[in-house]
């Protein structure tokens, strides 16, 4: 499984590029955007082919789950503990009317902790990031945990057998895709090698 995450800077022509990324391939793109607000969300929506929104993760506005029929939503770290006692509850309440939910953790013991069923995880950084400077890798072995764990930090091409043998399941890409000169190409280059990874693991 390959995911990517949007930029939190502006791209130029993004919606064609996101457009671009689903006709190649993209299994899931996680729609994140802090900047944004639910109309700039709406904006950039608006211009992704229809089609493609039931691939689409959204990190804020969970109502454009509904609006735009979208994949699901994703909670951010903060989000997950602000929700507190009702975490499980506000998950089983978007589970029950057909959305995915997910969740980004930073440890592997949070990971464990978490009694909350979600379809996958991030972990992150797993390599030093490729997007945010000084983020150093921390190298997770997951091989031991019974979750849909999917790796996030530093990963291409270049990385991508090393983070299977760690035990994750698939991999989230940010960097890798949109801090290249052409972000369409470099994710076709990914997601050849991580076909050739999975297909010689099985």
């Amino acid at each position: 499984m390959i995911i990517v995450l949007t930029s939190e800077k502006p791209i130029s022509n993004e919606f064609n590029q996101i457009n671009q990324l689903f006709n190649a391939g993209l299994e899931i793109l996680h729609l994140r955007k802090p900047t944004f607000t639910i109309d700039g969300y709406r904006s950039l929506l608006d211009l992704i082919e229809v089609k493609y929104h039931n691939r689409i993760m959204t990190h804020q506005f969970p109502e454009l789950t509904q609006e735009y029929k979208l994949r699901g939503i994703h909670l951010q770290e903060q989000a997950r503990f602000d929700l507190e006692d009702a975490l499980e509850a506000t998950v089983q309440i978007y589970k029950s009317k057909g959305f995915s939910v997910t969740s980004s953790f930073h440890s592997k013991e949070e990971i464990d902790a978490c009694k909350v069923n979600f379809e996958y995880v991030l972990l992150s950084p797993v390599f030093g990031s490729i997007s945010k400077t000084g983020y150093e890798g921390k190298g997770f072995d997951v091989n031991d945990l019974n979750h849909t764990i999917i790796g996030m930090g530093g990963i291409n091409e270049t990385t991508l057998q090393k983070t299977y043998d760690l035990g994750f399941k698939g991999v989230g890409v940010l960097g890798g895709v949109w801090n290249t000169k052409d972000p369409v190409s470099s994710f076709s280059k990914i997601k050849e090698a991580n076909d050739m990874v999975i297909k010689n693991t099985n």
